[in-house]
């Protein structure tokens, strides 16, 4: 880009003229420094890009301040939805947190024995229908691959994954009481 003595010298006179006192009025709103410091600085990358010519203005001083109110608009309106969305996760992961916590506080430790597991468990299985029950018991019990399981039933890998998409389904729901012991044997 070829740019012509004079407008540098504009450009320069400019840069001198507004940098510090444009980068003090950004930082009363943006608050961070290193902020006000970029959005100064984009609107004179945008300015020598842009190679206007500084005489055509009427009111120079207002055109950049124009410039870098909207700009400052620009980066408060973002940065607030970046706020709100990071707000918005955290307290979706503290009701996680809320949730998992309750869930193993509820889990009565008279469910810890082992023949009251293994009772709630193969009832919960037993009620999957058949095809759907052996597929399950062949991958998680028995531990077979879901491929190997499509070829000793004559399946497709796809129906085999449906299958077990169904039974998990199934197991959540009549083990919703007992969440931590399905995400503890099953998953």
């Amino acid at each position: 880009m070829q740019v012509s003595t004079e407008y540098k010298t504009q450009f320069e006179e400019a840069y001198v003229s507004y940098y510090a006192r444009m980068k003090r009025f950004a930082r009363q709103y943006v608050i961070r420094e290193e902020d006000a410091e970029n959005i100064v600085q984009d609107i004179f990358f945008d300015l020598w890009e842009k190679q206007l010519e500084f005489s055509s203005f009427v009111n120079f001083n207002g055109f950049l301040f124009m410039m870098l109110k909207n700009r400052c608009i620009d980066f408060l309106r973002r940065k607030t939805l970046e706020q709100q969305l990071i707000d918005e996760i955290q307290s979706e992961y503290i009701r996680t947190l809320k949730l998992k916590f309750e869930s193993l506080e509820a889990l009565d430790n008279k469910f810890l024995n082992e023949t009251d597991i293994d009772t709630v468990i193969k009832n919960a299985i037993d009620s999957l229908p058949e095809k759907c029950r052996e597929i399950f018991v062949m991958n998680k019990i028995e531990g077979k691959k879901q491929k190997l399981i499509a070829q000793e039933l004559n399946i497709s890998v796809h129906t085999v994954e449906s299958q077990m998409g169904i039974a998990y389904k199934k197991l959540k729901e009549a083990l919703k009481y007992y969440m931590p012991l399905f995400l503890f044997f099953f998953i």
